[in-house]
């Protein structure tokens, strides 16, 4: 080959490899981050979910290894929880679902469960007791024929417009607008930032100057009355939140859309969406497992339970109320003080006494009997579960303190069988809030739980979970950006959005 073809085959050589440059091996993926999860409820329980689907997304730089939940009692569920009485099972913690909970909803279908229209004690009567008389009822009629019911459901809508007037329609317009501003939250990933507090969280949807005045003066600038505002509404909160409506607004308008049409439950009991949601995660249960201690390490955190076990993990998130609980953090954490509303559930098999009420027949009591705010009034609502015949029905009462037998002796005529259950159920809520962060110390241990100083619910969790398993994942990533994100997950999440 003569020296100007040397010269030419060079040239062309460096001009190819300028072109192309020489590839170079990729580098390896970090490894996958193992996760702990201290509560096995429906927070701890959807985030496994949420953690495993968004991880699942294609490129992602940080994906999610072995994931452990630790719960110290003997099944999972948290605070949803059933109990049987006269062979019959019932929600003995969180009972009702919204017919607009749609994680709660997609949750139910992916795993094939059932859900049941009517949930327990979804009552045809309605009484509200002041200590001495019934100051409002509803007709109820014992017929077999829909044309009488919806005869009498109609007079009894009447009866409620003649009382209340149309504070009615203006309480249902409050509830409404929040649930508006709520949906926000299940729209895909692309228009929906990844939050780093709750109030971060709830002013984006608008909802967080609910949580600045209590119930009762939001109901007030709505323009409701206070005959029904002392009355049917201080009703549903202390049935639903064992609270006055003194209570702060956006928990209060939450469990004023607890008390709305079309609510369900899973048959079964509601629990069985958390198990189901461990059991497709790929979860290590650890049942029975108390953890007592977090610390961190400095690249992974320690937790060790009472039991004596060690468990080392790179990200530890808190799904369970700390208000009640003894976890030793190190180095120490800092959040709000905030108690525990209990709520003493007690089943009776049995028949209430109609004397206890000024009545001479079971049957002239409602099947649904809600009480006034009164310090003498010693239970919240007593209603009928199940009715096994004329003179023997179950029952479940609500009541802040614990019901004695010498009191239960007086309002039951027959007590056949009592279960006993006390709830460390929900925040007690006073406007305005204070919210623990979701990151608790500016790494990577979190508390799902911090958004329940916004209002308590299974769908709320949900919520907050969600919200959570994104913030994770960004977080690991070292992405500042949310939009970065939103672009990697959006094609798992319209999946999602679109069953929702």
């Amino acid at each position: 080959m003569s020296p100007p073809s040397q010269a030419s085959s060079l040239l062309f050589f460096l001009l190819l490899i300028s072109v192309f440059p020489p590839l170079r091996p990729s580098p390896p993926p970090p490894p996958a981050a193992s996760v702990c999860i201290i509560g096995s409820g429906i927070g701890g329980s959807s985030l496994a979910n949420f953690l495993r689907k968004y991880s699942s997304s294609s490129d992602f730089s940080s994906p999610i290894g072995p994931i452990r939940i630790f719960e110290r009692n003997g099944i999972v569920g948290g605070r949803m929880a059933t109990v049987t009485i006269a062979g019959e099972t019932f929600e003995a913690g969180a009972s009702i679902l919204h017919p607009k909970n749609y994680h709660a909803l997609n949750f139910t279908k992916s795993l094939n469960l059932k859900a049941k229209s009517k949930a327990d004690g979804d009552s045809s009567s309605i009484g509200i007791w002041d200590g001495n008389r019934f100051v409002f009822k509803t007709l109820s009629v014992d017929s077999k024929f829909p044309l009488v019911k919806k005869v009498v459901s109609q007079i009894n809508a009447l009866r409620l417009l003649w009382r209340y007037g149309f504070s009615l329609v203006r309480m249902e317009t409050f509830v409404e607008s929040m649930l508006e501003k709520f949906m926000k939250y299940y729209e895909s990933v692309e228009s929906r930032p990844v939050f780093e507090t709750v109030e971060e969280m709830l002013g984006w949807s608008g909802l967080c100057n609910l949580t600045s005045l209590s119930l009762e003066d939001e109901l007030l600038d709505a323009g409701l009355s206070p005959l029904l505002i002392n009355e049917l509404v201080t009703v549903i909160t202390r049935i639903n939140y064992g609270q006055s409506v003194k209570m702060s607004g956006l928990a209060g308008a939450v469990s004023l859309a607890g008390s709305g049409g079309n609510l369900w439950a899973v048959e079964g009991g509601n629990w069985q969406m958390a198990a189901g949601l461990i059991n497709g995660s790929d979860v290590e249960l650890h049942l029975h497992e108390e953890i007592v201690s977090v610390s961190n390490l400095g690249d992974s955190y320690e937790l060790n339970s009472i039991q004596g076990n060690s468990y080392t993990c790179e990200v530890a998130v808190v799904a369970t109320p700390l208000d009640e609980l003894n976890i030793q953090f190190s180095p120490p954490i800092s959040v709000p003080e905030r108690k525990l509303q209990h709520t003493y559930t007690t089943f009776i098999r049995g028949l209430l006494n109609p004397a206890f009420f000024g009545l001479k027949m079971v049957s002239e009591i409602p099947e649904l009997v809600g009480t006034v705010e009164d310090p003498d009034i010693a239970f919240s609502s007593v209603s009928v579960l199940k009715k096994h015949g004329e003179s023997d029905m179950s029952y479940k009462l609500f009541s802040r303190k614990p019901l004695d037998d010498p009191f239960l002796d007086q309002l039951f005529s027959v007590r056949k069988e009592t279960i006993r259950i006390d709830w460390g159920a929900y925040p007690q809520y006073r406007a305005p809030e204070a919210f623990a962060p979701f990151i608790l110390d500016g790494l990577h241990l979190y508390y799902i739980n911090a958004i329940e100083s916004a209002a308590s619910a299974m769908e709320m969790s949900a919520v907050g979970a969600e919200n959570m398993a994104r913030l994770i994942l960004l977080r690991l990533s070292g992405k500042k950006s949310h939009s970065s994100f939103s672009r990697r997950t959006e094609a798992v999440a319209r999946g999602l959005h679109e069953d929702l």
